[in-house]
């Protein structure tokens, strides 16, 4: 008994250290595959979010004269005041809400409806006068939001699109640290440093990439998991666990009604909504007698409550309609989100960030930090530098594949021999795949294609193997 026990160690311990191989080699082949299919989606993502992440720069300067005064008065003109003056130069003006500026050389934003258009105007707060109009969803900073949304493509499915490449980042990224730590003996060069003294060679694009990539991870894996809580199909998860935990949006507070029905969300009706309150519900108003109160009151209650400028105070839609104001600053603890009733100015809902639970505070500030807001020049330079950062990274993954790659092949890594280590890595890409829904979905379309195609057709047979 005991000689076989010691003839079948050896054995085992053979079989341990192939299947150590064989895992490596299996995450690699997910690694490649993924890098391949969505490196060049990642690489307009990094593009488009740097250059938003300078939006306030960038517009600053190529709308100068629709966002700032041309000479600073004593004192601005009321809400109200300014409202008439821009209506009284456009008589055929809808407002549907101003946004009050926290410095005293910008214009007021206001969202208007001309001849059936919808498009922002600025005005001039000391005189009235209208500075200019402009399309917002045809400004610079808006086509670098689009692509990095939507890809500059109507419809859900580019939306979908991103979300997928952005889960595929996360695969990417955790994989990638997997196969960049060290295995025997560790050395500096190539691990923390990159070995630079043969420029061109398969060592450089290697070290090119996985040296920054490592350096870059964890900003890269911020930056990912904080744009998330606005994707269409995790997003959503997101939001249902939030509430079903009660940590996203906090009790509400109503002075002399019951919580309203969910039927119209925050959302819908305003501008400037901070994420935690996107879905809050929009209590209706009271009519009965009262005499409406003007923009000049709905100011004030904002004033009194100490809402931090800039706010944006959104009119009432419709008989039963709501003042809503709302600001979403850059620091995600002066968030307020109000709904005013417009006949009596009792302040029906009233939402602040102490309020939110830890899970929504804690998506706040990476919301602020995703867009380069939380901290300043600081922050948009460290979004920045991850931005570039993988775009060096997605480079040299194309150069060190095009190296390796085989005339007439795909040049992808070889399969495990061991199967029990590319099942495992399979398992537990399934349960990734639980967890963001869309990469699951495309792990069952490789699949099958995988059996139903590439499998069947001797070319793409060829092709794609080792």
């Amino acid at each position: 008994m005991s000689t076989k026990l010691e003839n079948a160690a050896p054995e085992t311990k053979a079989r341990q250290r192939g299947l150590l191989p064989a895992l490596y080699q299996s995450v690699w082949r997910w690694h490649f595959y993924a890098g391949v299919i969505f490196a060049p989606f990642l690489i307009l993502l990094a593009v488009s979010g740097g250059a938003y992440l300078f939006k306030p720069q960038i517009e600053g300067q190529l709308y100068k004269d629709l966002l700032t005064v041309r000479e600073v008065g004593q004192a601005w003109m009321s809400p109200e005041a300014l409202t008439a003056a821009v209506r009284k130069e456009n008589p055929n003006l809808a407002i549907q809400s101003l946004t009050l500026p926290d410095d005293a050389r910008s214009t007021v934003k206001m969202s208007v409806v001309q001849d059936g258009v919808p498009t922002t105007l600025y005005a001039d707060p000391y005189t009235g006068k209208i500075a200019g109009t402009m399309d917002s969803d045809k400004t610079v900073s808006a086509v670098f939001k689009k692509l990095h949304s939507q890809l500059l493509l109507p419809g859900t499915l580019p939306n979908r699109i991103v979300e997928l490449a952005a889960c595929w980042g996360l695969v990417l990224t955790v994989t990638g640290l997997y196969l960049w730590w060290p295995r025997g003996r560790f050395s500096v060069w190539g691990t923390l440093l990159p070995r630079l003294g043969k420029p061109g060679n398969r060592l450089f694009w290697r070290d090119l990439h996985a040296v920054p990539a490592f350096w870059l991870s964890l900003l890269i894996l911020a930056l990912i998991l904080t744009g998330l809580p606005w994707s269409g199909v995790l997003g959503g998860q997101i939001d249902k666990i939030a509430n079903a935990t009660n940590t996203n949006n906090p009790p509400y507070a109503y002075s002399f009604m019951g919580a309203p029905e969910p039927v119209t969300r925050a959302k819908d009706i305003a501008e400037d909504i901070p994420w935690a309150a996107e879905s809050l519900p929009v209590p209706a108003s009271a009519p009965g007698g009262y005499v409406p109160i003007t923009i000049d009151e709905a100011a004030g209650i904002a004033e009194r409550q100490q809402v931090t400028r800039p706010y944006t105070i959104t009119m009432p839609q419709g008989e039963t309609g709501v003042y809503t104001i709302s600001t979403a600053d850059a620091k995600p603890w002066n968030s307020a989100t109000l709904h005013v009733d417009p006949y009596s100015g009792a302040v029906l809902t009233d939402v602040r960030y102490e309020q939110y639970g830890a899970m929504a505070k804690l998506i706040s500030i990476g919301i602020a930090f995703h867009e380069g807001k939380l901290f300043g020049l600081a922050n948009q330079l460290l979004g920045l530098l991850a931005c570039l950062g993988l775009v060096l990274i997605s480079a040299g993954s194309y150069v060190m594949w095009r190296k390796r790659a085989p005339a007439g092949k795909l040049g992808a890594p070889n399969k495990p021999k061991e199967k029990k280590a590319a099942i495992g890595v399979l398992l537990i890409m399934a349960v990734l795949g639980v967890l963001m829904p869309l990469v699951g979905l495309s792990l069952l379309v490789v699949l099958a294609l995988d059996g139903l195609v590439i499998r069947r057709v001797p070319a793409l047979r060829r092709w794609f193997a080792a």
